[in-house]
């Protein structure tokens, strides 16, 4: 285990990490429309798709500003100058290889792949179930031990839908079957759920733990999606499989 003052030094600049990827969220999402016109309906500000990320963005740089106001307030000036000099040094290499900045990885790697790759290609729900779940599985469902093999799926899993989603192979694949990135993320979350649950085996509290995730990480995008998409009248990032499948529904004749 890193004792207390070496874990402060490693807030300083996981902090100052966390802040710079705040303000480029923020920067982003200022560039989406705050007012528009949909259906005919002329929404406001606070129905804004770019309301999410500014939420994001901004909680990301209050959360790393309070872990740096912590850290400075432990180790002073003198630790902050020690800081940079171990930045400079050959032990910062030493230092990204070892086992508790994992969990630093796997939270960025989670968020990066779930704003810059999911949420414009993949349906809404189906990305936010599996950005849930993975961060379930990686801190809460599972032994720490498992933190390794959930990060390398999920490396694993995004090349795979990279290679679909940037190759002229998801055009020729959606005539046939219309939504060909949603269908595999489908299938990959469902392999990892599978996994999770063999692997936590019989285990009383790892069962309750799992089912209680299960249900957050599906009905907490379902809420949230019904919500903005047919109450307020705000357009998902991306509409895919199951909001077709939820529009179907919702338009049915036989509600009239």
């Amino acid at each position: 285990m890193l004792d207390v003052e070496k874990l402060r030094k490693a807030d300083v600049f996981s902090g100052f990490l966390v802040i710079l990827l705040g303000c480029f969220i923020i920067s982003q999402a200022l560039q989406m429309p705050m007012k528009d016109s949909y259906g005919g309906v002329q929404n406001v500000w606070y129905v804004s798709p770019a309301l999410f990320p500014l939420l994001v963005g901004g909680t990301l740089v209050l959360l790393g500003s309070l872990l740096m106001r912590t850290a400075l307030r432990t180790i002073g000036v003198a630790g902050v100058k020690s800081v940079f000099r171990f930045l400079a040094g050959s032990t910062f290499l030493t230092f990204l290889k070892e086992r508790e900045i994992l969990r630093f990885y796997g939270i960025v790697l989670n968020l990066l792949i779930l704003v810059f790759i999911l949420v414009p290609r993949v349906d809404f729900f189906i990305s936010a179930t599996a950005f849930l779940f993975i961060f379930f599985a990686m801190f809460y469902c599972l032994d720490e031990r498992y933190l390794t093999t959930i990060i390398s799926y999920l490396i694993g899993g995004t090349i795979v839908l990279c290679l679909l989603l940037f190759t002229p192979l998801a055009e020729r694949l959606a005539p046939m079957i219309g939504f060909p990135a949603d269908y595999l993320l489908m299938i990959m979350l469902g392999a990892l759920m599978f996994w999770v649950r063999k692997t936590i085996g019989l285990d009383p509290d790892y069962r309750r733990k799992y089912y209680r995730c299960l249900i957050i990480a599906l009905a907490g995008p379902f809420i949230i999606g019904v919500l903005f998409k047919y109450f307020l009248l705000v357009p998902m990032p991306f509409e895919g499989a199951v909001v077709y499948l939820l529009d179907a529904i919702w338009y049915a004749d036989f509600w009239s």
